[in-house]
Parts: C-alpha cells; structure tokens; sequence
C-alpha cells in the first residue's frame, strides 16, 4: 500500500496482479489497482479528471487523461472517502504507474493537482 497526501487529499493505492486474466506466452499481463481517496481538508471537493502516465518496462509508455475516474466524478465532503477499482495490461510483465487528479473546491470553484503515488506492479513469475 502506497499513499501520498496534497493538499489534505489522501490518495492510497493497492495493486494485484490477475493470472486468470493474463497471457505471459502472449506478453500480456493485467493488474488491478484499488484507489482510495479520502478528503482530510475542510473543503468538499469534487474530483474532475485523470491523468496516467504509464510505463511499461522494456515498451513504450503510455499516457491516459480523462474525466473522472471508472465513470464517475465524485464529490467528497470533508471526512469522507472514495474507494474505486481499475485496471492496467503491460506486455512485459514490470511496470510502474504515476499521475494526478485535477480537484475543485466546491465553495469557490478552485481547481488544483492531487498527486497519485507513483506505484509497481510486477507479475510474480518476473521475480525469478
């Protein structure tokens, strides 16, 4: 588990690799990844858009930008927290992901970057 704080927004991620999803012979590896935002600030806060950047060791990465996260753009008062679960394929079977989210403060429309710690995932067949 890897958190990372900005201002008063607590982001924690959590990985797993998915052997019944994925196809090493075929270079095709997926991953999960659980999100947990919590607003520790005394603002509500609704979170806008994703940005990923994505890197996959020995390929190219990849950058991914959008609204929201899985569909939806949640609005978080103060205490309050935001679980969603999403996914990632790498062919090579090691990457590592980074990004951020845009917020806004809902009182006077701010928007700012909450950073997402950058995490690995590894298959672990690639550790030997």
């Amino acid at each position: 588990m890897i958190t990372e704080i900005t201002q008063g927004i607590r982001v924690t991620v959590e990985t797993e690799y998915q052997p019944s999803y994925s196809s090493p012979s075929q270079y095709h590896y997926v991953f999960t990844y659980r999100i947990t935002i919590e607003n520790q600030s005394e603002y509500t806060i609704q979170l806008l858009r994703r940005h990923w950047h994505i890197y996959d060791a020995g390929f190219s990465s990849r950058e991914v930008e959008g609204e929201g996260v899985v569909g939806q753009q949640p609005v978080l008062e103060p205490g309050q927290r935001h679980h969603y679960v999403s996914g990632c394929n790498l062919k090579s079977g090691i990457g590592k992901m980074v990004g951020t989210y845009q917020m806004e403060r809902i009182v006077d429309g701010v928007k700012f970057e909450v950073m997402v710690p950058a995490f690995t995932m590894v298959a672990p067949l690639r550790l030997n």
